[in-house]
């Protein structure tokens, strides 16, 4: 809980100092599903985290796990249509409660990972394409890892309709361990004013060896400042194997 507590400190503390105009093509990756067909300029750096994140589940054993995470993601502008990102959640509880049985609780810290994004130079100002290549470490405590590392390739495909709506298509591939498992996302968003936005989301993964599931949410983002965001989100489980809820608030704060 201090590093939690710790993590805001340091994002408020930065929200208050980043004062200076943001590029005029700032796009954060949080929240939804998928992430931004963009990348930061040169030089820029961008934080971005879980307030925390939630997330709650009955299987059909009857056994309930609820599950709040402080994720963090570090962006960095590397060249043009280039950056770094490295993220981790350094904060995790678990509380799984068996029917007829004492609730457990666990906390510790999730896995480390790193990656590299590129924007595709697109001649169309209403197209944009991003990749996301990936790698996980399984530095986790037991409850909060993957257990082993992990390789993921992202895209993200976005289309501007007009001025207030847009498109966007998410697939990402994940390799490593015991569990090989493919995601897409179809999404669109919908600017209601120049710093108030909101989006539809659904989302469908398929593991080897493991049931489909499928999600639906929504969620808003508010940019309190040239740049600084605020958002909220919220999925919800469209099968019994997918996960009964998962909600989140976060902050995202760019400096140049």
């Amino acid at each position: 809980m201090r590093c939690s507590a710790l993590l805001l400190s340091l994002l408020f503390c930065g929200a208050v100092h980043a004062q200076q105009d943001a590029p005029p093509d700032l796009a954060f990756d949080r929240p939804g599903i998928g992430f931004a067909a963009s990348t930061l300029p040169r030089g820029g750096i961008a934080l971005e985290a879980g307030l925390p994140s939630f997330s709650r589940d009955r299987d059909d054993a009857g056994v309930l796990s609820t599950q709040y995470s402080a994720d963090i993601t570090l962006r960095v502008g590397l060249a043009e249509h280039l950056e770094l990102q490295a993220f981790t959640s350094p904060w995790n509880h678990l509380r799984v409660a068996p029917r007829d049985a004492p609730a457990e609780r666990s906390s510790g810290a999730g896995d480390v990972g790193v990656g590299l994004k590129v924007a595709l130079p697109l001649s169309s100002e209403t197209h944009a394409v991003a990749l996301l290549a990936s790698t996980t470490f399984a530095t986790g405590s037991r409850d909060f890892s993957e257990g082993a590392t992990q390789y993921a390739l992202g895209a993200s495909y976005e289309y501007d309709f007009n001025d207030r709506w847009t498109g966007a298509l998410y697939a990402n591939v994940t390799r490593g361990g015991s569990e090989d498992s493919v995601t897409w996302a179809p999404s669109v968003s919908f600017a209601a004013t120049e710093t108030v936005s909101t989006y539809l989301e659904v989302g469908f993964t398929d593991t080897h060896g493991e049931p489909s599931t499928r999600i639906a949410g929504a969620g808003v983002t508010w940019m309190v400042a040239p740049t600084v965001q605020l958002d909220a989100s919220i999925d919800v489980g469209l099968d019994d194997d997918s996960p009964d809820t998962q909600a989140g608030l976060g902050i995202s704060v760019y400096f140049q």
